[in-house]
């Protein structure tokens, strides 16, 4: 029996996705045969179940992920790969390799240390090789023992791990390099007649790198809120996932020369590890004053002079000054230099009080806009040529015209990306077609607002390459009384190119923060583009991070802090993998050498 330890061991990684997949490794050139995979229903059926931090029960189908793992696997180390009941190949088999369950478990320790929780996944599984005509041809049983720390997503409640899913998937790679290494072993011993006449000699398996780590970035309180003056760490996992002992480990640093200036070591050595060994080393530092809110990185490197060095990891995260609170957007983080977006532009809209004294006012909608536009002047990279600032009694519905049909099609072209912004008033029909209320606008005649679709025929017309729809605002029926029939609002018009990002969905109040004087969503906009929605800590803010984290945000403080439910609304719903999510919309500056630590 083999026994694999893997010790891929999980960091501060981007929860949403992006958390990294260890690819399949290199096990050499391509065998002759052609291989029918058949899998018992014990390993296609395996499920485990955990329990969260919250006591809730899950499952997880471990099976079918690591049968998909070891397809893969094989079609990259055979000449033709098809699956019992599946996958079919041209090729006729000359090798069934049958594939069924020993031994599973799972195991999470409730020793958890900074929200990650260790946890252990074993499989052990029986391999049967016959041939063309069914005859046995022998059996190796392979085994993993799978080590890895799981991270609570960062929800308010931080019950389910948002990691577990790459750690199911992490396993089964371990679990594929041992089902190739035994199959490898079986067939090039004469077990099996290969289809190809001329003689081949084994292929010499290339042996994965022995050293492995990850890097993790743990900051004094746990909050990974990075402040000026705190004491942060970087812990390095180590493991010799290898066969061989390894003998004089070490980890090194490099980066921004402020920040590492502040260790008082940038070398540590992990001494010897055994085969299948794990350990960690940390490096401890205080973080230097910040005048601004900065961006700063590290890079971590192992080696050990017996095997080389894996690639080493970048570690970002962005320092903030000692006691400027997250809460305090208005004071604006310093901008990233390099950061510059041509071809990106913003109408900003804010209207807080109407030529009609009878709508609802906004207090803060107009102060919103102005923020906003600031902001993407600053952290997302706009030259201030390509800002619009509509405000109060100067967002007339023919200045939004004026932007909308004049302005906005003499500068942006296929390479543009479209930002519109309103906070304000809508009104809905009873068909459900929204309409923005301009400050010359009022509820009663819909002759005298804007259409939302008119707004998306107009950027449609453009044929940017992206165009966004951002709402802060009060959501009406539209009539003389408010008390008309209205349909659910449609916030995505037929046909429309443009992603819609509203901070509700339903017709109603929107909440005002009284406390930090902006609207509830746009307040967490801020937050969002001043990094705290860059959960992969890699200095950007895309818009995939800033849709997920209003969602959460704005969601949570809305119930805990308001006493309402406020859900933020994207339409067409934006896909991990959509090209879109990648968007940039903001980077922080890097902290610069000159700065004092």
């Amino acid at each position: 029996m083999l026994l694999l330890t893997v010790g891929g061991l999980a960091g501060c990684d981007k929860i949403s996705n992006p958390f990294r997949r260890a690819p399949l490794p290199d096990m050499g050139p391509r065998m002759p045969n052609s291989v029918r995979l058949t899998f018992d229903p014990s390993f296609t059926n395996l499920k485990m179940q955990y329990i969260d931090s919250c006591n809730s029960q899950h499952e997880l189908q471990v099976g079918t992920e690591a049968e998909a793992v070891l397809i893969d696997a094989a079609s990259q180390n055979f000449q033709a790969v098809s699956v019992t009941g599946g996958t079919a190949s041209p090729t006729p088999p000359d090798t069934e390799i049958l594939v069924s369950l020993q031994r599973s478990g799972l195991k999470l320790w409730s020793d958890n240390v900074y929200d990650r929780v260790p946890a252990d996944l074993t499989l052990e599984a029986l391999l049967t090789f016959k041939d063309a005509a069914g005859k046995e041809l022998g059996q190796q049983t392979i085994a993993i023992a799978h080590n890895q720390r799981l991270i609570l997503e960062p929800t308010q409640r931080r019950c389910d791990y948002g990691n577990i899913g790459e750690f199911v998937y992490d396993a089964g790679v371990a679990l594929s390099t041992q089902f190739i290494r035994a199959s490898r072993a079986q067939l090039a011993s004469g077990g099996a007649a290969p289809v190809a006449k001329a003689a081949v000699a084994p292929a010499r398996p290339i042996q994965p790198p022995a050293l492995s780590f990850k890097a993790t970035m743990l900051d004094e309180n746990g909050n990974l809120i990075f402040e000026g003056g705190e004491r942060i760490r970087v812990r390095v996992d180590l493991v010799n996932s290898g066969d061989q002992e390894l003998h004089n480990v070490t980890a090194s640093l490099t980066g921004t020369p402020s920040l590492l200036a502040q260790f008082p070591t940038a070398t540590l050595s992990a001494g010897r590890l055994q085969p299948g060994q794990s350990r960690s080393v940390e490096f401890v530092a205080t973080l230097p004053q910040a005048p601004h809110q900065q961006k700063a990185e590290l890079q971590v490197a192992v080696a050990d002079p017996a095997t080389g060095a894996p690639p080493p990891q970048t570690l970002s995260l962005s320092i903030r000054p000692a006691g400027v609170s997250a809460d305090d957007v208005d004071q604006i983080p310093a901008a990233a230099a390099d950061f510059k977006r041509p071809h990106t532009y913003l109408l900003s809209i804010g209207i807080g009080s109407y030529r009609d004294h009878q709508l609802s006012m906004r207090k803060f909608a107009a102060s919103d806009a102005e923020m906003l536009a600031t902001y993407f002047q600053s952290l997302g990279g706009l030259p201030a040529s390509n800002v619009r600032l509509l405000q109060d009694w100067k967002a007339l519905r023919p200045d939004i015209d004026e932007a909308l049909l004049d302005w906005l099609p003499a500068h942006a072209d296929k390479d543009a990306v479209v930002i519109v912004y309103f906070a304000g008033l809508a009104t809905v029909s009873p068909a459900g077609d929204v309409y923005l209320v301009p400050y010359d606008g009022n509820s009663t005649s819909l002759s005298r607002s804007y259409p939302l679709k008119d707004l998306d025929a107009a950027l449609s017309r453009l044929k940017a390459r992206q165009t966004l729809f951002l709402f802060d605002g009060m959501v009406m029926k539209a009539g003389a009384d408010g008390k008309a029939k209205a349909g659910a609002p449609q916030w995505n018009p037929a046909g429309s190119s443009t992603i819609h990002i509203v901070a509700t969905g339903g017709i109603g109040r929107v909440i005002e923060d009284e406390k930090h004087r902006h609207g509830l969503f746009t307040y967490y906009l801020l937050r969002a583009l001043r990094g705290e929605s860059d959960t992969n800590r890699d200095g950007e803010v895309t818009l995939g991070e800033t849709v997920a984290y209003l969602a959460q945000k704005v969601l949570w403080a809305s119930k805990s802090l308001h006493g309402q439910e406020q859900r933020p609304l994207v339409l067409p719903p934006i896909r991990n993998t959509d090209p879109a999510a990648g968007l940039p919309l903001s980077k922080l500056a890097v902290l610069q050498a000159t700065e004092a630590p």
